[in-house]
């Protein structure tokens, strides 16, 4: 069984040729709306992947509220600790360029509101064994009090730290697992890196000063991890990116559902890292996260 707790977004999406420079206006091709935040693409991710899952977490009392849960509700994922709050659901603003790249600007709205007491009341419907799923989208507080609350349940942690933010630090010690780009590794390491080769070397010097499972995603570079003192490298699928919004939240709901149906690392690793892929070859973050069948096609 896998809990998330974290947040549930509406995307508003707007397309353009290319990403606008600072302080630039550039025409827009097209616009949608789609289902988002962090914890809801995660949760969507690993019910895809064949999970039973629980999402935690907050909504508004607008009109948004209800699509926000659409797509997970249809999955069959169990809403009952989304509480609805006064006052507006998490919206993220999203620009994606020609080459698939992004920008986004995120409102939490009720999403802030996710408090310490929703996380310990999710741990504590735990059960030994099961997996739970954070980001750092939700308040650190409520982040800092389900990683504590794991520890005494034998519940297995896995952090996603994104969006990185001051708490960073403090709070991926408290994780079995750590999930991060090459922007938010290098906050954790020290060290920007330009090569795969680079992050190797940084990702085994951090590995073996801390002894935590590790994991650094790359993009169309791959997927870097350490645990258990080794350390290995999982190539990615080739493909032409239409948007790669939701490829991390992919990846990380696909690793969970893996990992808490016993698989073994690397080959959870690696079905993970071709999840993320197929998610860059449609728009959206949610309606983009593919099914277990088609990624299973694909190793």
């Amino acid at each position: 069984m896998i809990t998330v707790i974290g947040s549930v977004n509406m995307d508003l999406i707007a397309t353009t040729s290319r990403l606008p420079e600072p302080g630039e206006t550039v025409s827009g091709t097209d616009f949608t709306t789609a289902q988002g935040g962090k914890g809801a693409n995660q949760a969507l991710a690993a019910q895809r992947a064949g999970a039973s899952v629980k999402m935690a977490g907050a909504v508004g009392d607008d009109a948004f509220a209800s699509q926000a849960l659409a797509l997970l509700g249809e999955a069959g994922a169990d809403l009952t600790s989304v509480r609805r709050l006064d006052g507006p659901t998490g919206i993220a603003m999203i620009i994606v360029g020609g080459d698939g790249e992004n920008m986004i600007a995120v409102i939490p709205g009720a999403n802030g509101k996710v408090t310490a007491g929703d996380a310990d009341q999710a741990v504590a419907a735990m059960s030994a064994g099961d997996t739970l799923l954070l980001q750092m989208e939700i308040p650190e507080a409520a982040i800092e009090a389900a990683l504590k609350a794991t520890r005494a349940k034998g519940v297995r942690s896995v952090l996603n730290i994104a969006p990185l933010t001051e708490a960073v630090e403090r709070l991926a010690p408290l994780a079995d697992i750590v999930i991060a780009n090459e922007t938010e590794f290098a906050r954790l390491s020290g060290r920007p890196t330009e090569t795969l080769e680079a992050a190797r070397a940084e990702l085994e010097k951090l590995h073996g000063k801390t002894g935590q499972c590790l994991i650094v995603t790359l993009g169309g570079d791959g997927v870097l991890w350490a645990r258990h003192g080794q350390i290995d490298h999982v190539d990615s699928l080739k493909i032409t990116p239409v948007d790669t919004v939701g490829a991390g939240d992919t990846f990380c709901g696909y690793l969970a559902q893996g990992l808490d149906t016993g698989m073994d690392f690397a080959s959870a690793v690696r079905r993970a890292a071709a999840a993320g892929a197929l998610a860059c070859l449609k728009p959206g973050a949610q309606p983009s996260i593919p099914v277990s069948a088609d990624v299973e096609a694909c190793l």
